[in-house]
């Protein structure tokens, strides 16, 4: 059964930082996209980075600057690190790997994790 597991939300102040990890288990996912992506109260899932395998990323445009996606293929693990929070990166974070089709800032991708809260207080 293949699981993504993520950790490390909290409570952060804004201008704060958070170090959002994924760890993999059940296959193998070097060979294929990952991403986060956050849903916010009674909005939309959205994209928030990415990283194919090639080591190809990006960022939505709220997040370029202050957050670092990066990826540990021997762990399985893909990680965020979130730098200078706003009051309006408060979320669910998700981790999701092997995007469906090939829009890969879809939210449409095969596996999902639980999801972790970050909480951005101003």
């Amino acid at each position: 059964q293949v699981q993504l597991v993520e950790s490390g939300g909290g409570l952060v102040q804004a201008g704060g930082s958070l170090r959002l990890s994924c760890a993999a288990f059940g296959r193998t996912f070097s060979s294929v996209a990952m991403g986060w992506f956050r849903q916010a109260p009674g909005k939309e899932r959205v994209f928030v980075a990415g990283i194919r395998w090639s080591g190809l990323i990006y960022y939505t445009d709220s997040v370029k600057g202050r957050f670092t996606i990066s990826r540990d293929n021997g762990k399985n693990t893909v990680y965020l690190q979130m730098n200078s929070l706003k009051f309006e990166d408060t979320a669910v974070y998700y981790c999701a790997a092997d995007p469906r089709g090939s829009n890969w800032l879809l939210p449409e991708y095969n596996y999902w994790g639980q999801g972790t809260q970050v909480t951005v207080s101003s």
